[in-house]
């Protein structure tokens, strides 16, 4: 087979055709053999104006331009270019489009969608490493990839989202993920927790989008609820379980255990034994599967009846979930309410009392049975990708990334 048919069949650079090739060993400090190939312009081929895309026959210039293409067995592979800023009548001097060189790349359309491939699995230093490119430049190339794939958000048709904040970095920096959660689809990703802060989602719905809005779960983020009563005042407001339960947790049950264990102090044996059941008391019974932690459990319970009772209360405001007509469901609060102000236990008591504000948007479950354990799971992934790339300089490559992992589903 003839070279001029057995190049494009490779995926060869179209209109250009191989001259001189060159092969350098890892003598004279490079770390890695590499193949230069100079590339010679076909006279015959057809230019194209990369403004507006006609053909151009006439040529301003051409320069000379190193280009990375994908490694040839071991060596890293360079290109040498004549590269052609051609006089356009049109548009003045512009660049030739290739089909298989960016405007004003210095790597190929398929080295570029390689690195493209492997940052989706791997941290970009390791794809450097990989592939012998900076990292800002691999980071340009993923980042330029899912600016264009992703494309704007469509906004059109959601009625029902889900809020929730993730630490972004240390010393309590937090960012806002906003997801549909009928199609897992992130919608929106932004720095900061504060109303200020999400206002730009809401902006971006538009008025008709915000008019459409029907309801939104999130924890128990007093700027989030003020921001969407702001917003879209139809809009019912939704307390997930979780959220709920993760802050009775920390406010009761962590708490009443401290306070045993200080009552304790003398027995320190029995101090030993309820400082250590932490994890025991917040895990779900469901979730302890080792025979000997559900007889530390039950003998804990068994031996502190204050523990006891916050740890009966918390398993029944859980039910709280389960129903789906709102009397029934504001019966069942009223009760559990009563026994958590009748208990005695100073925290559990208090924790009821700030909960009371809050039960029209946790018996909105009841219209909406949404809840934002979607969320949590997101978050944990997000924590991969921040891991992966070492952390996040750049907040929208981050957001970007974060998009790209949740797509959505369509069917």
């Amino acid at each position: 087979m003839p070279e001029r048919e057995f190049i494009p069949l490779l995926g060869g650079w179209e209109g250009y055709e191989p001259g001189s090739v060159r092969r350098l060993g890892i003598e004279g400090g490079r770390l890695r053999p590499e193949v230069w190939i100079e590339l010679h312009a076909r006279a015959e081929r057809l230019k194209l104006c990369s403004g507006w895309g006609q053909a151009v026959s006439a040529v301003h210039e051409t320069t000379w331009r190193p280009v990375r293409d994908l490694p040839i067995l071991d060596a890293d592979t360079w290109l040498g270019v004549p590269r052609c800023r051609l006089a356009c009548p049109n548009c003045g001097p512009k660049l030739e489009e290739l089909p298989w060189l960016g405007r004003y790349a210095r790597v190929t359309r398929r080295l570029a969608e390689s690195v493209v491939r492997l940052c989706a699995v791997l941290a970009i230093k390791h794809v450097a490493e990989f592939f012998d490119l900076d990292w800002d430049t691999v980071k340009a190339i993923d980042k330029a990839s899912l600016t264009e794939n992703l494309g704007p958000v469509d906004l059109s048709g959601v009625e029902v989202v889900a809020m929730d904040e993730f630490a972004i970095q240390k010393g309590h920096r937090y960012a806002t993920v906003v997801v549909e959660p009928m199609t897992k689809r992130v919608l929106w990703v932004g720095r900061g927790r504060g109303r200020e802060d999400v206002r730009a989602f809401f902006e971006q719905l538009g008025d008709e989008g915000r008019s459409r809005l029907k309801a939104v779960v999130m924890d128990m983020n007093g700027a989030y609820a003020e921001e969407v009563h702001a917003q879209c005042p139809q809009a019912e407001i939704v307390y997930d379980l979780f959220h709920v339960v993760a802050k009775y947790g920390r406010e009761v049950i962590d708490r009443v255990r401290v306070d045993e264990a200080n009552r304790l102090r003398a027995d320190k044996r029995a101090r030993r034994v309820i400082k250590g059941a932490r994890w025991l008391l917040l895990r779900n019974a469901e979730n302890i599967v080792k025979v000997e932690d559900r007889i530390r459990l039950q003998e804990l319970l068994k031996a502190n009846r204050h523990l006891l009772t916050v740890y009966v209360l918390k398993d029944d405001l859980k039910h709280l979930w389960d129903y789906r007509r709102m009397a029934s469901a504001r019966r069942f609060w009223e009760q559990w309410y009563r026994r958590a102000i009748r208990s005695r236990i100073e925290p559990l008591k208090r924790f009821a009392r700030r909960l009371k504000p809050y039960l029209r948007g946790i018996l909105n479950h009841c219209r909406w049975p949404l809840n934002t354990a979607l969320l949590e799971g997101m978050n944990n992934k997000i924590k991969v990708i921040k891991r992966m790339a070492y952390g996040f300089r750049d907040d929208a490559y981050f957001f970007l990334k974060i998009r790209a992992a949740f797509p959505g589903n369509t069917g």
